[in-house]
């Protein structure tokens, strides 16, 4: 009795890690990643921004997103055919990330490349004020998690519209800084580059959020540019105890 008591316990812990791999903690969430520029600081072309929306688009998937709920946006989005992004206009991105959210269902992340201002961030020709982006994610995603990643000058500004208890906010700058790292000749904004390197070894949002704040400090500093932007993070109460459990999972990234 007692081996066959043991059998059907394996048999279950067996059941349950299947369920686990199966069932990847990002495998059901919506995600919008966005390049809202093309110009560099100096006015001139810059791929930068697209660079990182591009990358960004393909880390998620390599740590548990489902591709097919990972949709891009670019301010010229004719120019990317490999990638087929959307238009970046306020309401295509909320049009699409609403509609993502009805079949998954488990949470949702937006994050956006571009430069900032202490109004809000650069969007195309519009500018995307806290409150809206506020408004277009609590439309789309109510009650369910969300993680918001804004890589643009000045975007801590963001912080106090967007705060919820199930949601973490990651900021390139403090409200009152710039961030650095948009000329013509970058590959990706200092942010960008930190956030795509660090999640290489990055357990989960908490700790990927950490590394990148450390990893644009040292930037910064090895390249002199200053003040420092000091990059934000904000965990909800209610999310915060629940975030190791989004561990991130480790996958080849998808064939272009």
């Amino acid at each position: 009795m007692r081996g066959a008591t043991g059998i059907i316990v394996s048999v279950l812990l067996l059941g349950l890690t299947s369920f686990a791999r199966a069932e990847a903690p990002f495998s059901r969430w919506s995600a919008v990643v966005v390049a809202g520029d093309w110009h560099a600081h100096s006015g001139g072309p810059t791929e930068a921004f697209d660079n990182a929306r591009r990358d960004v688009a393909l880390t998620l998937a390599e740590i548990g997103f489902d591709p097919g709920s990972v949709h891009q946006f670019s301010v010229r989005p004719g120019r990317y055919p490999a990638t087929t992004p959307g238009p970046s206009d306020p309401r295509s991105i909320h049009a699409r990330l609403k509609q993502s959210a009805q079949s998954a269902k488990a949470g949702c992340l937006f994050y956006i490349s571009t430069h900032g201002s202490p109004d809000g961030a650069l969007l195309g020709e519009t500018m995307l004020r806290p409150q809206l982006l506020a408004a277009m994610i609590d439309d789309a995603c109510p009650s369910r998690p969300s993680v918001v990643v804004i890589s643009a000058c000045f975007s801590g500004v963001f912080i106090p519209a967007l705060k919820k208890p199930d949601r973490m906010i990651l900021t390139a700058a403090r409200p009152d800084r710039a961030s650095f790292g948009c000329g013509e000749s970058d590959k990706y904004p200092f942010f960008d580059d930190c956030f795509l390197s660090s999640a290489q070894g990055a357990r989960d949002f908490m700790a990927l959020g950490t590394a990148v704040q450390a990893c644009v400090a040292r930037k910064e500093a090895e390249t002199g540019a200053e003040p420092a932007s000091e990059p934000q993070m904000w965990i909800g109460p209610a999310l915060r105890p629940f975030l190791p459990l989004y561990a991130f999972e480790r996958s080849k990234p998808p064939s272009p």
